[in-house]
């Protein structure tokens, strides 16, 4: 079985998480009740189960005779198995691409009648909503709605859509959509209550960069991507590595351009205390991507974890006022303010415990105010 996880570094240092959104396909897919607006309900219509090199994930109608779904799902395979809405197996052609982001294109003929999707960017005020196929249930599924975290950055050409609506396995390459059913973006990763989505204004630069010009782009960026995934699924999940076999996953995943493979190599390098391979990868991580939630999040754990308390405060700083509520980023900052010295961290983070985690604000102040015991910095490289 071939997957991506999406894991967080403290998730398997500290609580033990992790998220996937690609398993295993089963039996053909059908739509099932559906709670959210009709506009959104209505989207169910274009959006797929497919099978490639990631046996069951999804992909969003976007024309009569094409699909886009994220590039990890068929790495640098040629052809997709698409599910229609009967339940036939209809086969797709992988348009060839050049473009380095985590998109591709899906060329598929007698695919029947289906809904043509209004796009537009994501509004804050607006309810999103993922649809996508549901592992467990076998079927299109509309899940609960978030919201906006963080609009795309400006300043990178691959940047993703950071938002909470609710993401499982299966849902890879399916739709982003608003309250009025306008798809906003493709979902490609995420979990802990943040996920993103590469926004719809990619699709255009996708379509640009695609043809038979790209195949040999195309291939390599698949061939990467593949590597890099084949890499990590044959890992079991806290394996030692020697400082040899570390450096060839960090240069493994980070030819893959992809941030969200980047990021999982990272945090398979931490749990084996490869702690500056893991840091320096989710920096590269981090300028594919500037507003990466969970990127950021896992440097300072690994920054917290190997000791560089002052190197960790201005990215703890970053994501205070973006996840305010989240109690591991606030241990993680009491940490650094404590080892810092850093007053005005300490205050701004005791208000926030106070507010979101009231139980806790008490054991925070004592712990502050505590004698401070010299740190020693992690050995682990």
């Amino acid at each position: 079985m071939k997957k991506i996880n999406y894991l967080n570094i403290s998730a398997l240092l500290a609580i033990g998480f992790g998220l996937s959104l690609s398993f295993p396909a089963g039996a053909a897919v059908q739509e099932i009740a559906c709670q959210a607006p009709e506009p959104v309900c209505s989207v169910r219509g274009a959006v797929y189960v497919i099978s490639s090199f990631d046996p069951f994930a999804s992909a969003v109608r976007i024309g009569p005779d094409l699909l886009v779904t994220n590039r990890h799902v068929v790495a640098d395979q040629s052809s997709v198995m698409i599910t229609a809405k009967t339940g036939e197996k209809i086969p797709g052609r992988v348009v060839a691409s050049g473009y380095e982001g985590d998109l591709a294109l899906i060329e598929v003929k007698n695919l029947g009648d289906g809904p043509v999707l209004a796009m537009g960017a994501a509004d804050e005020t607006l309810e999103l909503y993922t649809i996508g196929a549901d592992l467990s249930r076998r079927r299109i599924r509309v899940y609960p709605p978030g919201k906006v975290l963080l609009q795309p950055s400006k300043t990178a050409p691959f940047a993703r859509l950071q938002h909470t609506a609710l993401s499982q396995p299966g849902n890879s390459g399916g739709a982003l959509v608003d309250e009025k059913g306008r798809l906003v973006g493709i979902v490609s990763s995420g979990g802990e209550g943040r996920y993103d989505a590469f926004p719809v204004s990619a699709i255009a630069k996708l379509k640009a960069l695609s043809g038979k010009q790209y195949a040999e782009k195309s291939q390599t960026l698949g061939s990467a991507m593949r590597a890099c995934i084949n890499f990590l699924d044959s890992l079991p999940p806290r394996a030692k590595m020697s400082k040899q076999m570390a450096q060839n996953l960090g240069d493994t995943c980070a030819k893959s351009n992809n941030r969200q493979l980047m990021d999982d190599a990272a945090v398979r390098l931490g749990v084996a205390r490869h702690l500056d391979l893991s840091r320096q990868l989710l920096e590269k991580a981090l300028l594919r991507d500037p507003l990466a939630i969970n990127t950021r999040f896992s440097l300072i754990v690994a920054l917290t974890f190997s000791g560089l308390y002052p190197e960790a405060v201005p990215h703890i700083r970053k994501l205070l006022p973006v996840i305010p509520e989240d109690g591991n980023l606030l241990r993680f900052a009491i940490q650094a303010a404590k080892n810092t010295g850093n007053e005005a961290l300490a205050d701004q983070v005791l208000v926030l415990i106070q507010k979101y985690d009231p139980d806790r604000a008490e054991a925070a102040a004592r712990f502050l105010a505590a004698p401070a015991h010299k740190h020693e910095k992690s050995k682990a490289h």
